[in-house]
């Protein structure tokens, strides 16, 4: 069923804020007091406060948009999925494939325990970016003298994790969209590699980086290749607000880190020719809507996230009674304004949330010349 995006953003939004700084504040206090104490105690306390956030996205996904999610993969991954540490890399399909990441890592235990290498502008980003900031991702500055000294100090960090923990890279770089299809085509045919047709060129440095700095602590690599049916308009939190419901379809190759290659270069071509493997499988998908050889695993909706929102909504309303009752700020014209700036600041900051993951707001740019395996791990 869908509804009209402002009249769903506005109330959700407010929820999604309120508790939003309420979760970032005491993430602060944590992090200045108990973090410095033992940061082993500070991981399982964040990873609870991270996921009480994070819970309230999962609704959206669940409960509210329902979206129905595939997994494909074989019994035994399914049963080592979210106990142990594991590198995933996934084609970057749609707007929402973090979250849909994050649906996958709820359903294994683990989703507060997962982080990701993303560009550093996603940090600034309220109350979402702050409270990735506070779960330790990992963040770029598309500089790779910085970056590499980020990775490295980030890696070091997850050997020290008090729980299992996923770390996502989207080694394309960036969001499939048909004008940077068109730019890897003609970058492919250049460099006389195999044209893609349903995913981009993996940029492989910042891979290679990981497998090197990982290998002694992170067992599995999580190879993903993630898929919309054709018939169905490819999912977007904008979308999702309005209450829209699609299928996704993924599939998880487990790939043991002590198989891979020992060398840069081994590495690196190990990355492509996954990639070149995704987008095989992706055209016959295309083609005759067969999308994996992989068993499907029965992933139930838990109702632990209808709770979570159950509760912010009983606490917020509450506060915001009081609030209201003890300042009497509806009683004079000068409250009604300020109520009134407020919400369109909800507004606005929820607009900002939803177009900074839209992936035409990412700007194609041309590819350079040189191997993939030189290029930054992550551009626009």
């Amino acid at each position: 069923m869908a509804f009209p995006a402002t009249i769903v953003i506005l109330p959700l939004g407010i929820i999604f804020i309120l508790s939003g700084l309420i979760v970032n504040m005491i993430q602060a206090i944590f992090f200045l007091f108990l973090r410095p104490i033992s940061k082993n105690c500070y991981g399982r306390v964040n990873k609870l406060l991270t996921e009480s956030l994070w819970l309230e996205l999962i609704w959206l996904i669940d409960w509210w948009a329902g979206i129905k999610i595939e997994l494909h993969t074989d019994s035994e991954t399914f049963q080592l999925m979210g106990k142990e540490n594991a590198l995933v890399i996934c084609n970057h399909r749609s707007d929402i494939d973090w979250l849909i990441g994050w649906v996958l890592a709820q359903r294994c235990g683990c989703l507060g325990s997962t982080v990701a290498i993303m560009k550093k502008e996603v940090k600034y980003l309220p109350v979402l970016g702050w409270s990735m900031w506070f779960a330790e991702y990992i963040f770029l500055e598309r500089s790779w003298k910085k970056d590499e000294t980020s990775l490295k100090s980030g890696f070091e960090h997850l050997e020290h994790m008090p729980l299992p923990f996923w770390l996502a890279l989207f080694v394309e770089g960036t969001r499939f969209t048909q004008t940077k299809l068109l730019q890897a085509q003609e970058f492919a045919a250049s460099k006389g590699l195999p044209t893609p047709r349903n995913v981009l060129i993996p940029r492989t440095k910042g891979f290679v980086t990981a497998v090197n700095n990982l290998r002694t602590f992170v067992p599995a690599i999580y190879d993903c290749t993630y898929a919309v049916p054709k018939s169905e308009a490819s999912p977007t939190l904008l979308r999702i607000f309005k209450g829209f419901s699609c299928s996704v379809k993924v599939q998880i190759k487990r790939q043991k880190m002590v198989e891979l290659p020992e060398t840069d270069d081994g590495i690196a071509q190990w990355c492509k020719d996954a990639f070149v493997a995704k987008d095989a499988m992706l055209e016959i998908y295309n083609t005759t809507e067969m999308f994996s050889d992989q068993e499907l695993q029965q992933i139930h909706r838990p109702k632990i996230s209808i709770l979570v929102m159950f509760c912010w909504f009983c606490l917020l309303g509450f506060l915001l009674y009081e609030f209201f009752h003890w300042t009497s700020l509806l009683s004079s014209w000068q409250g009604i304004m300020l109520t009134v700036v407020f919400l369109v600041l909800v507004i606005v900051i929820m607009e900002i949330l939803i177009h900074s993951s839209e992936s035409e707001r990412s700007k194609p740019k041309l590819l350079p010349t040189r191997d993939p395996l030189k290029q930054n791990l992550l551009h626009p």
